[in-house]
This record gives C-alpha cells, sequence and structure tokens, in this order.
C-alpha cells in the first residue's frame, strides 16, 4: 500500500476524531478572568459573561451548570427572586438528570460520563438549598426558607443508598467484570443548614428545636472534623434571652473560591486474564477500602495490553482570606467564626462516588483498548510499515481522546463560611465587613450603612468575598 497515499486520508480521519470528541472533553475558557470581577464584587459584569456564553459555553448536556453558575451569581447580586428561579431548575434538573443516569447505569457504562447529562455534585445539590433559603430569609419568606433548610440534611441522609443503588445498576451491566461499591462518607450533618435552621425556630420561640439544632451542630463536630477544620463556634450568645430594646444581629460571611475539578492520569496493564493496577491508581482511591480492585480477574484479556485512563478528583482554590471581622457603626468590632468548609464538603461527598468513577472508567478504557487493538490488527494486515505505523497512531490518538475525565463543576459557591452573632440596641447602624489575609492585610471592606436592626425579628445580614 501507498504510504503517501493512504497519510492524508488517515491524518483527514484522526482530525474528524478529534473534532468528534470535543464533546468528551470539558471546557472552562468562558470562565477566563472571571475571578478578577469576583474579587472586585463585580458580579454584575460575572453575569454578563456567563449570559454570554449561555449557548456556546453550556450546551444542552451542561445545563446544570450554567442554571448553578448563574443562580448563585444573582444570589451574591442580591436579586434574591431570580437566584431561587435558577437554583430551583439547577435542583430539578439534577434530580431529573440522577434518576435517568440511574436507569440507564447498565447501558450507558461504556460511555465517557462527559458525554451524559451533568447531575450536579453531591455538595452543590446540598448547599443550593442553604442558598435558596438565605434567599427567602432576604425576601422575608420564613416558611419557605426552613423547606430549603430542611432538605439539606435530608439529602445528606440519602447519600450513601443514593450511590448503592446506582453501584448495584452498573454491577448488572454486560461488561462489568467486578462488583462495583461505593465509598464512604462521614458528612452527615451540615451546620450551616442546622444553624439557618436554629435562627428560624429561635425566631418563633420554639426554644427546644434550637437546643436539638445546637446538639446536632456538636455532634456533627465530633463526628466528621474534616469538615469542620476549625473549633466549634461558641454559640452562648445564641441561647441567651434577648428582650426589646435590644436586638439581635446575626453576620453570617462566606469567603473562598469554590473547588475545581482536575484530572489526574493514570496507566494500567494486563496481564493473561487479569487487569493489574499500579500504585498510582489506588492512591487515588485514598481511605476508601476497596481492597480486591488492585488485581482485577478479566478472563480472555490477554498479556502485554496497556492503557491509559483519566480520572477527576476535587482541588481546591487557595483563599487569600484568613480573618473576617465586623463592625459597628466604628464601635463594636467582633472577629467571625468559621461554621462549615463548603470546599472540605465537596471533597467528602465525592468520596462517594469515586469508587464508582474508577472502576467504570476502568472498564470502559478495557473493554475499548482491546477492541481498538484488535481493530488495528486487522485494519493493517494489508498495510506496508509506514502505512500500518500512521494508522495505528491515529487509531491510538482516536481512542485516547474519548479518555478525558469529567471536570463539570460550578463555580460560584464559596469555600468556607463564617458566623457572629451580636446584640446591641434597635436602630439604624452602619456595618462594615473587613476581610483580612493570614498576614493581616486588609483585602476587602464590605461597607453597609443604614442597616435596620429591629427587636423581635430575625436580622440576618449576609456578606461575600470570594478570593
Amino acid at each position: 500500500m501507498n504510504v503517501r497515499r493512504v497519510l492524508p486520508a488517515l491524518i483527514v480521519t484522526a482530525l474528524l476524531l478529534l473534532t468528534g470528541c470535543a464533546s468528551l472533553r470539558t471546557d472552562k475558557s468562558h470562565y477566563a478572568g472571571i475571578d478578577l470581577l469576583l474579587a472586585k464584587a463585580d458580579y454584575p459584569a460575572a453575569i454578563a459573561r456567563i449570559e454570554a456564553g449561555k449557548h456556546t459555553a453550556y450546551t444542552r448536556k451542561d445545563r446544570v451548570v450554567y442554571y448553578l453558575d448563574i443562580g448563585m451569581l444573582h444570589h451574591w447580586n442580591g436579586d434574591y427572586a431570580k437566584s431561587n428561579e435558577f437554583l430551583e431548575k439547577a435542583e430539578r434538573a439534577i434530580e431529573e438528570n440522577f434518576t435517568k443516569s440511574l436507569s440507564r447505569a447498565a447501558t450507558s457504562l461504556l460511555l465517557n460520563d462527559n458525554a451524559l447529562t451533568y447531575a450536579g455534585e453531591d455538595y452543590e445539590d446540598v448547599y443550593l438549598n442553604a442558598f435558596k433559603a438565605l434567599n427567602y430569609l432576604a425576601l422575608g419568606e420564613n416558611d419557605s426558607a426552613f423547606v430549603e433548610v430542611r432538605r439539606i440534611n435530608n439529602k445528606l441522609a440519602q447519600l450513601e443508598s443514593k450511590y448503592a443503588k446506582m453501584a448495584g445498576r452498573l454491577s448488572r451491566a454486560e461488561e462489568a467484570r467486578e462488583t462495583f461499591r461505593p465509598g464512604k462518607s462521614y458528612f452527615q450533618e451540615s451546620a450551616l443548614g442546622r444553624y439557618l435552621s436554629m435562627l428560624l425556630y429561635r425566631n418563633d420561640a420554639k426554644w427546644d428545636d434550637v437546643r436539638i439544632d445546637l446538639e446536632k451542630i456538636a455532634r456533627g463536630w465530633k463526628l466528621q472534623p474534616v469538615v469542620h477544620p476549625f473549633r466549634i463556634p461558641d454559640f452562648s450568645r445564641s441561647t441567651e434571652r434577648v428582650r426589646a430594646p435590644l436586638a439581635r444581629l446575626n453576620v453570617l460571611a462566606f469567603s473562598g473560591a469554590a473547588p475545581d475539578k482536575k484530572a489526574g492520569t493514570f496507566y494500567i496493564h494486563s496481564e493473561e486474564n487479569m487487569i493489574v493496577l499500579g500504585g498510582s491508581s489506588e492512591n487515588y482511591l485514598g481511605r476508601q477500602n476497596l481492597a480486591g480492585l488492585s488485581f482485577i480477574a478479566w478472563p480472555g484479556v490477554s498479556a502485554g495490553y496497556h492503557f491509559k485512563i483519566q480520572l477527576p478528583r476535587i482541588q481546591k482554590r487557595a483563599s487569600k482570606v484568613g480573618r473576617i471581622e465586623v463592625v459597628v457603626s466604628g464601635t463594636t468590632a467582633e472577629n467571625l467564626q468559621p461554621i462549615e468548609s463548603l470546599e472540605n464538603a465537596a471533597e467528602e461527598t465525592f468520596n462517594i462516588k469515586k469508587p464508582l468513577i474508577y472502576l467504570k472508567t476502568l472498564t470502559r478504557a478495557v473493554v475499548k483498548g482491546i477492541a481498538a487493538e484488535q481493530a488495528k490488527q486487522k485494519m493493517t494486515e494489508n498495510m506496508d510499515t509506514g502505512a500500518a505505523f500512521f494508522a495505528r497512531l491515529a487509531a491510538d490518538l482516536a481512542v485516547n481522546q474519548t479518555e478525558n475525565a469529567d471536570l463539570r463543576i460550578s463555580r460560584f459557591f464559596p469555600a468556607e463560611a463564617a458566623i457572629r452573632e451580636i446584640h446591641l440596641p434597635e436602630g439604624v447602624y452602619d456595618v462594615q465587613v473587613n476581610y483580612y489575609s493570614t498576614h493581616g492585610m486588609l483585602l476587602h471592606t464590605d461597607d453597609r450603612p443604614g442597616v435596620s436592626i429591629e427587636a423581635g425579628r430575625l436580622n440576618v445580614l449576609e456578606s461575600s468575598y470570594l478570593n
């Protein structure tokens, strides 16, 4: 066979395959420069940027990411009704997409996750209810806020059973060679959710429920230190009986940037009737207990195959904020107390499905890799050496391009939440929330002039610096 004649066709074929694989990669180019807008609290400009990419950066299968991104930006911009409109769409789409993925789990085992509709990260699904609750509080709809708060811990309680069902469906797939088992999460109580619940109960003078919420926060602190890597806040003021003319001001501040997803590349090889995993692949599972996955029996596979896989991981984005202070009318100054690490919660909830992603990716790569090797042998039977080389190269390139990790994740949740309660005579105050670096440098001041504090009502002041 004439290599000069075959080579152009092979190159064109490879290019066509690569073009077709665009939907199998996660594109985040539309986020370029947006962190600078967040650091300046220029939320209208950030909203305009996201809206400009609504139909290009977010395909139909990525609508959940769009709803979360635009919903959170409207929250930070103070447009609470519009924020809830999009967060509600996100919540419904997350549920629908997961239900579809569950029903199609066995038949979609060999599909790259990038090709499927995004069903959200579990921390997104949990915390969107916290921000819907805050939206309702800002709109004066306390009963609706209660509904959202209750959903937070209900969702956390269902996480393990949710992925146990998914594991069962994947295990029944024709291509499955090993039983799928979900990981373990120790995140079962959201202190932020319980704190919002406590505020609402206290506003209704339901003191027994206040006590229960505070006890559950304390219990969660002991059982899930990975989500709360700091001292438990002092809640002594929360249980004090405050009577007019004194009033309560509850300051809630969010700081830092949402975690991102990054890809790690791993390599595996085959022995006779067995797939052997390297140590780096095992490290991906961290503290997950999945004995038996280092050597997987794979009847029919020959020795000498080598495959590449990509796996996603949650990666934190370092925050510049080390301390947050609230100043009331230039006199009262108090530090806020961290109550929840949302970025740690993102990692912890990701651990539940990480083993499923791992084994699904491995299975897909092995099945496709073996099929590709067999196809290459058949395709190059009658080719000369040069043409066969380029044919194999084009095929390998195309197969590798279909093994990209699913890196979809929303961008505008915060990394951490902090609180402070202040008791003061009811009236109108100028409030400043100052954000300092770990070295004590003032990074940002959130000025709130003319804040009305009323006795006997829930006075929540929310602030943010997403940097």
